[in-house]
């Protein structure tokens, strides 16, 4: 077992541990890449292996920094913090007065890492542990924007004992096939027939025979996952899925020529989508690339589904239905009430403009917000819109098995990749009628996330079923964005403050057509919602929104929710008698204002029906759902009358 760095010898097997913490100083806005390129090379001139990265640590106030949180993701580890008053109490060889006038601490880079480190040993905070291995440097930026030192957890690496909690890693040098180097080897054999994941760098050898993995592809077991990464030999992001996976219990193999090292050089190729060895995403985040090939077993010929399914584009709404050419059609694709904002509420928001040049003050709103649900101002955080939201739970909240509960709203779980995590998937079934069994949540899962009523399903779970997912050290996330369209708001868990752990996320975008200004908010726990603000950049809702947020909680906007909600029950009723005169599957008792219907050849039904002026939202993008659905917002009477006589004809019964 070595956490140092150097290249495998043929028919070596070397056991990585978890031993090495990277501590980080970051500037605002600091680039992702600073980052990466400052901690690959600290750990390459302190001669350790980036395989035995354990964790990057900074300090809280920096824990929701977008370029340090891409970083981790990219290096396959946790982003962890700690306090400036304890970093302060931390003795350290290079501090700096700079820093403690900015931050209230001397030092971030090596205290993080030291303090971590005792923590994880532990020790009383502010206790140091750990042997410091490559004190502060700077990065290369000018000027410069990121700090980093390296600390090796007391009793770990370095040929000592120190071990991931559930996993392993074990990097395996190998020689050429022809002389099957390695292969018999004893380390290697044992290594290789316990994994059930092994990582080849992309060689494209001429024959195929002379892969690194050739010489060991006997002993590999039939349902081991074998995965190509791109970049060459000792490429970044193969490390990083490496790391990833140990860290979730996997028992990984690195295969290695005998003689390259991993951190021999950064990545040119693409790199690995957080949570997943097989979906990749480009900086645009919507074009697919090439990337890490996945094949089970040993002969490449077969294949298995990639876990995280990767034919969902989670990053697809309905208003792309109705952008560019589609504007000029009838929009059954997005969610928002006709005929909204309604002209007192654009009133309101305008009255604002004049004081545009003050910052944002959400006092107000906040405690309009607390009224409204009788709630203390504490357990409530006004966010730039529902999708907002997701994005600080992400990040700010240090989970080890999120389960995101499918069809719904797909931006949770693209948040919580985005993030760094594994997120795993809780299928509803059609002939259940998507509705929620709490005990096909796993137990150990410590974030739970679902939508209730669910888009894109309209399905309503009741209030006692949601509230048996809540327990001590989980965090329940139940999305109401569309509560206020159910008529008295029936089965909402928005004023329960008994349920552990509970957030509850409200939006106003639908009811009051608010899509442009984005507000929202959260109801939680004081301590949730406390570590979500940190999180949050400063002034994060406008103006305009804070007051909109304000007025849509007086009496006079609720009764008019309360009114919409049950016009949409009525029209809702209407436009599920008419899929179902045309013997059309529909999802039953649907309670939010749209309606999921299943029709063969839907991706054809689809299109002819923009040709004759409606467009439609395409059901295949939510995991869970095949090219079968649709989903159609629902419309006022005769809408609903156009829509079906345009049905017809797309049907052909025109």
């Amino acid at each position: 077992m070595d956490d140092r760095l150097g290249p495998p010898s043929s028919g070596a097997a070397v056991r990585r541990p978890a031993s090495l913490l990277v501590g980080v100083g970051a500037s605002r806005d600091v680039p992702a890449e600073e980052v990466l390129a400052l901690v690959r090379a600290a750990l390459r001139d302190g001669g350790l292996s980036p395989l035995s990265l354990a964790a990057l640590v900074t300090a809280e106030t920096r824990t929701g920094e977008p370029g340090l949180l891409r970083a981790a993701a990219r290096l396959g580890v946790p982003l962890r913090a700690r306090p400036a008053a304890e970093l302060a109490a931390v003795p350290v060889p290079h501090p700096s007065a700079r820093v403690r006038t900015a931050l209230g601490t001397p030092s971030v880079a090596e205290a993080a890492a030291l303090a971590e480190a005792g923590a994880m040993a532990g020790k009383t905070p502010p206790a140091v542990g750990g042997e410091l291995l490559v004190p502060k440097r700077k990065s290369a930026g000018s000027p410069a924007r990121a700090t980093c030192a390296v600390v090796r957890l007391a009793g770990a690496g370095g040929g000592r004992e120190g071990e991931y909690r559930s996993g392993s890693l074990v990097e395996v040098g190998v020689g050429d096939a022809e002389s099957g180097a390695g292969s018999g080897a004893p380390a290697v054999a044992a290594a290789v027939r316990h994994a059930t994941l092994v990582l080849v760098p992309e060689g494209a050898p001429a024959d195929p025979g002379d892969a690194p993995e050739a010489s060991v592809r006997s002993l590999l077991r039939p349902d081991v996952r074998v995965v190509r990464y791109g970049g060459g030999p000792g490429a970044a992001e193969g490390d990083a899925i490496a790391v990833r996976a140990a860290r979730e219990g996997e028992r990984v193999v690195v295969l290695r020529r005998a003689g390259t090292e991993s951190g021999a050089r950064p990545s040119a190729g693409p790199r690995a989508e957080p949570g997943t060895e097989t979906a990749i995403r480009d900086s645009d985040r919507h074009r697919r690339g090439s990337g890490p090939a996945l094949q089970r077993g040993p002969t490449a010929a077969m294949h298995t589904p990639p876990r995280t399914d990767p034919g969902h584009d989670l990053r697809h709404h309905g208003d792309a239905e109705v952008r560019d050419s589609g504007a000029a059609l009838t929009d059954l694709a997005v969610n928002v009430r006709t005929g909204t904002p309604p002209a007192w509420l654009a009133e309101r928001i305008a009255a604002t403009l004049p004081g545009l040049a003050a910052y944002p003050d959400g006092r107000a709103a906040r405690r309009a917000v607390a009224a409204r649900h009788g709630l203390p101002e504490e357990r409530v955080l006004l966010t730039s819109g529902a999708a907002e939201a997701f994005v600080l739970l992400a990040r700010a909240l240090a989970v080890r098995r999120p389960v995101v509960v499918h069809p719904q709203f797909t931006e949770p779980e693209a948040a919580l990749r985005d993030a760094g995590h594994r997120v795993e998937r809780v299928l509803l079934r059609a002939e259940d009628g998507f509705r929620l069994d709490p005990a096909a949540v796993p137990e150990s899962a410590d974030l739970v996330v679902l939508g209730n009523p669910t888009n894109p399903t309209s399905v309503l779970h009741p209030a006692a079923q949601l509230a048996r997912l809540a327990r001590p050290g989980r965090c329940l996330v139940v999305d109401e964005a569309f509560m206020d369209a159910v008529p008295g708001e029936r089965e909402t868990l928005a004023a329960r403050t008994d349920l552990p752990g509970l957030v509850v996320l409200r939006s106003l975008t639908k009811t009051w057509g608010l899509a442009g200004l984005r507000i929202g908010y959260v109801l939680a726990e004081p301590e949730t919602v406390a570590a979500l603000e940190r999180a949050q950049p400063l002034w994060p809702v406008s103006s305009p929104a804070l007051a909109a947020a304000e007025a849509c909680m007086e009496p006079r906007a609720l009764a008019e929710a309360e009114a919409a909600a049950r016009t949409v029950a009525a029209d809702r009723a209407r436009l599920c008698e008419g899929l179902g005169a045309r013997g059309l599957e529909y999802v039953r008792g649907a309670e939010g204002p749209f309606v999921l219907f299943r029709a063969p050849g839907a991706e054809a039904l689809r299109a002819r029906l923009r040709t004759l002026g409606f467009a439609v939202r395409r059901g295949d993008t939510f995991p869970g759902l095949d090219r079968d659905w649709l989903r159609l917002a629902v419309r006022g009477e005769a809408t609903t009358r156009s829509f079906l006589r345009a049905l017809d004809e797309a049907l052909g019964r025109g």
